[in-house]
């Protein structure tokens, strides 16, 4: 898999200039499948990680925008049944993390195919949904589901090896404080590996919707809602991020903070380039 790892955004702006004659290859690499199977289902066969071999990944056109197939959101394993970003989760937790078998690792999901694969490969993982502002941190409910607010997490100082969060920190209005936690909660020389939404050309954190001091909600932006495994409602996604979050991590006290590039047509990971962040105590 090719993995590129930048510490600011002159990196990255260097790594896509250089790599223009890639990209375009895999534009039209991707332009000629979406083209050979327009509105209709098909395979893809790559190696799943999830899996542990070589499969036929599931395809089809749910998500798409612009006439484009979320690629991120398909080519799900059969084994698995694991979508792209999820299958990548995996492989970047073992490349990027280094977990040892003893390590205890949180992760801010738990009523997802993604945890309930990650419980069989972890020992010590705990996994935990945002279930409402009375639950008390760490409260299970009659469901089994564990209650944390990323804000004020339940976890003693020092505690953590890994935290994992995926398509969280833009649904929390205090997200800086959501990156303290994790520091605190982290021992020295932890790790916490993070996706979000991230405009790779935008320095600064584009803020679509605020919290004003009297409770309500203030939208910038046209709302945009993501997937709520709790709620058919959705839920409200209040920023995209710029590189500017590299700051927020290190003014947290994370002492290397780089974001993870990565693109494999072996592993199926296909799209644009996605970007993941990883932070080191």
């Amino acid at each position: 898999m090719h993995i590129y790892r930048f510490r600011n955004q002159t990196e990255y702006t260097e790594h896509v200039s250089n790599q223009q004659m890639k990209l375009q290859e895999r534009f039209l690499f991707l332009a000629q499948l979406e083209k050979e199977n327009a509105n209709k289902s098909f395979e893809y066969e790559a190696f799943s990680i999830t899996a542990d071999r070589k499969v036929r990944l599931r395809v089809d056109w749910a998500h798409s925008t612009g006439g484009h197939i979320n690629w991120r959101e398909r080519l799900i394993c059969p084994d698995t049944n694991l979508n792209n970003r999820q299958r990548a989760g995996y492989h970047l937790f073992l490349s990027e993390l280094h977990p040892y078998e003893q390590d205890k690792v949180y992760i801010t999901e738990q009523a997802s195919p993604f945890f309930d694969f990650l419980k069989k490969k972890v020992v010590s993982l705990t996994g935990s949904e945002f279930i409402s502002v009375n639950s008390a941190p760490g409260a299970i409910t009659s469901a089994g589901l564990r209650h944390e607010d990323f804000t004020n997490l339940s976890f003693k100082d020092n505690s953590l090896d890994k935290i994992i969060s995926f398509d969280c920190l833009e649904h929390i209005p205090n997200y800086e404080a959501a990156i303290r936690e994790s520091y605190r909660a982290l021992k020295p020389g932890g790790r916490a590996l993070f996706s979000f939404p991230f405009s790779a050309n935008d320095t600064s954190t584009l803020v679509r919707a605020k919290v004003e001091e009297n409770g309500q909600i203030t939208h910038i932006t046209e709302p945009e809602y993501h997937g709520d495994p709790l709620s058919s409602d959705g839920c409200l996604s209040y920023y995209t991020f710029g590189w500017d979050i590299l700051d927020t991590f290190s003014l947290a006290g994370f002492k290397d903070v780089y974001a993870a590039v990565y693109w494999s047509d072996i592993f199926g990971y296909l799209g644009n380039e996605q970007i993941v962040f990883v932070a080191k105590k």
